[in-house]
């Protein structure tokens, strides 16, 4: 039983892991929750949002420099750039005005979290060694992940507050205009395919289709990123979360071509986002037809970050044991993992 209440700020609140870790928190009841993102939000009993420019130092700092209360920051915040070098600057410049903003008057702050990925061992980059582990070297940079690991480790040397970074896979759950959210690819990928009467086709390059690969559930990552960060024995470390299976989108296409009655046919190597360009007026069509919520295009194609994943023609893996031999057991099927969120876009009427 907590004897104090703990106030949590969630920096991302409207990304896939943000809004599913304030999600996890309000449910505890044990939180106050602020949620820190451009746009902002609706508060509830338990959370508030205040819409920053993290990017803005002194944005930043007025908007946060009331927040004395704090004691835990749960950072996923992402800005994308079109190169690997320009990401560095806006990440890390935005980690640090939240920290600089923060740290200074928040008297009872226990614990910093990072939201890293599998980037940190060069996922991104090409075949790299597999299962990744927590204590694989880094590889060549640029790569702000570690920057920003850096960052807080040289931050918190003296101090009483710990840090942690925790590594997810490819995260999957509910979240519109996201840059990064597999699983709406997939699901409007297959009611496009549907609504055009063409089988259902794995898009990405030969190799990627029979190679190894697992994901990570936004509600387990959720729950993780909080038990690490509230667990003395994981103070100071990085932690791979993941499902706790793997797949090979050979067998994992054909169960999802079947939840949208579809076809499977032979892999087809195309670039979503070059194929799916043309095809607002497609949406736009089905959402009328079928009475959805009336969503922008824009923010359910996803297509470039479709093109990234199914382009890994080789295993991304990472070993999650270490969290396990700490005490954190819980896994999902990754299969009834997309179901799960198939299922829920249906309900909230964002595909048929």
């Amino acid at each position: 039983m907590m004897t104090e209440r703990r106030v949590a700020v969630v920096v991302g609140a409207r990304g896939v892991i943000g809004g599913n870790l304030i999600d996890h928190l309000e449910a505890t009841g044990e939180w106050d929750v602020v949620g820190l993102s451009r746009r902002g939000g609706l508060d509830t009993d338990r959370v508030r949002h205040i819409a920053v420019d993290l990017l803005d130092e002194r944005d930043a700092a007025d908007k946060l420099g009331e927040l004395r209360d704090v004691t835990h920051i749960f950072y996923a915040a992402y800005q994308d750039r079109p190169s690997w070098a320009e990401l560095v600057a806006p990440n890390v410049a935005m980690l640090v005005n939240t920290v600089n903003a923060l740290e200074p008057v928040a008297a009872g702050l226990e614990h910093i979290s990072l939201m890293q990925g599998y980037k940190v061992y060069g996922a991104h980059l090409g075949p790299f060694k597999t299962p990744a582990r927590e204590s694989d070297p880094p590889h060549m940079p640029p790569e702000f992940n570690v920057d920003q690991q850096q960052f807080l480790e040289d931050r918190q040397r003296g101090k009483r507050w710990t840090w942690s970074a925790i590594r997810p896979s490819v995260v999957c759950g509910f979240a519109l205009g996201n840059p990064m959210n597999l699983a709406l690819v997939m699901a409007v990928y297959a009611t496009m395919s549907k609504e055009l009467g063409v089988p259902l086709r794995f898009p990405g390059k030969p190799g990627a289709y029979t190679s190894l690969i697992e994901m990570t559930d936004a509600g387990l990552l959720a729950e993780a990123t909080v038990w690490v960060a509230t667990t003395p024995e994981c103070a100071n470390q990085a932690f791979n979360i993941n499902n706790g299976d793997l797949f090979r989108w050979d067998e994992m296409l054909p169960k999802i071509a079947d939840f949208f009655e579809l076809d499977v046919a032979p892999p087809l190597p195309m670039s979503m986002d070059v194929v799916m360009a043309d095809k607002e007026p497609v949406w736009n069509d089905l959402v009328a037809k079928h009475g959805l919520k009336p969503t922008p295009y824009a923010e359910v194609s996803s297509w470039a970050f479709g093109d990234f994943v199914f382009g890994w023609d080789y295993d991304v893996i990472a070993d999650g044991s270490k969290a396990r031999r700490l005490g954190f057991h819980r896994h999902v099927e990754t299969e009834q993992m997309f179901l799960d969120i198939f299922r829920d876009l249906r309900a909230r009427k964002i595909i048929p």
